[in-house]
């Protein structure tokens, strides 16, 4: 039988506990628990994640994380709803309604501290402006925005929020209104409207990409927000819009969209977006929320309303112990 040395040259090392700062690829024998131990990579991947109770399309961007999120209204089939319900890293519970039911809301926060904004009721078809805040267990009315539209970015917290761009009757919008927790406030315009688009990160570190600008079709720009004023930023590897979204400015994951459906992942860190593990299912108009590394995508038109949750689990370097029997 070859013995490690013999194929590899060297000894492994014996030690009481596993390094800190292992690289990849590292072998040692761990005296401690009698184990030899590598140190591997773990690639990024989507995991089925527990059904929402509602299947749905169309609802806000989400808010909160993989272990707690939240997400509200939608649409169903042709109409639009007000069913909100939270998840806790296995299954969806659902909580009080929202005031007022709408599709294609903006959001930002946390599952017990969110606002959800704008959107658009059907039938008949209308913009709306509303303002609605989640405290962990019912939404309150606030006051509304400066202007009503529907699938926009949004971003932030809900002391601090931020929500641009969207659809405006039959055109894009290019503006931006911030959020201090009891009323919106005019800031200056992105470059490009679209509907149809994500966004995440703050309120002073917002990130706006992809969507559907008219004219033009799908896009694949991307703008940063620094407070003040939109830059362009690195543009996706594709044009899409109905997209999902989690993260910051700096550390930010999209998935799903159209044209035509897709699964395809992206991450970007600030400069340039990279190519992912894809989502085991294609879908538009489906929800995200959560981080760059832990996202959560749930619901979408597959082509029909879907109630599939998938978790996102980003490269790991994982520990392991080597089975020598």
């Amino acid at each position: 039988m070859s013995i490690y040395r013999t194929l590899k040259g060297y000894n492994i090392k014996s030690v009481t506990s596993d390094p800190s700062n292992s690289k990849e690829g590292q072998i040692w024998y761990n005296d401690t628990s009698n184990k030899i131990r590598v140190n591997t990579i773990k690639p990024a991947a989507w995991a089925s994640g527990g059904n929402l109770n509602t299947a749905r399309f169309a609802m806000n961007q989400g808010a909160g994380t993989q272990t707690a999120g939240l997400v509200a209204g939608g649409n169903p089939s042709n109409s639009t709803l007000a069913v909100a319900e939270e998840y806790n890293g296995t299954s969806w519970a659902e909580q009080n309604d929202l005031n007022t039911s709408r599709q294609m809301m903006g959001a930002a926060g946390t599952q017990t501290a969110s606002v959800f904004f704008g959107g658009r009721l059907i039938p008949p078809p209308s913009a709306k402006n509303e303002t609605e805040e989640y405290n962990g267990t019912s939404f309150s009315e606030q006051n509304n925005l400066g202007t009503a539209r529907y699938s926009g970015g949004g971003a932030g917290t809900q002391t601090a929020g931020l929500f641009f761009s969207g659809a405006v009757g039959g055109s894009t919008s290019v503006d931006t209104e911030e959020y201090n927790g009891t009323s919106w406030s005019e800031q200056n315009n992105m470059a490009t409207g679209r509907e149809n688009m994500a966004g995440c990160g703050t309120q002073t570190a917002g990130l706006g990409f992809g969507g559907y600008a008219i004219p033009g079709g799908a896009s694949a720009l991307t703008e940063e927000y620094n407070g003040t004023s939109w830059t362009a930023g690195g543009n996706m590897g594709a044009a899409r819009y109905s997209l999902g979204s989690a993260g910051l400015q700096t550390a930010a994951l999209a998935f799903g969209g159209s044209p035509g459906g897709v699964v395809t992942t992206e991450q970007y860190d600030g400069s340039s977006w990279t190519s992912t593990a894809s989502l085991a299912t294609a879908r538009v108009q489906l929800a995200g929320l959560g981080t760059k590394t832990a996202g959560l995508a749930t619901g979408g038109r597959t082509p029909s309303a879907s109630n599939a949750t998938e978790e996102f689990t980003d490269i790991v370097n994982e520990v392991t112990s080597l089975d020598v029997s």
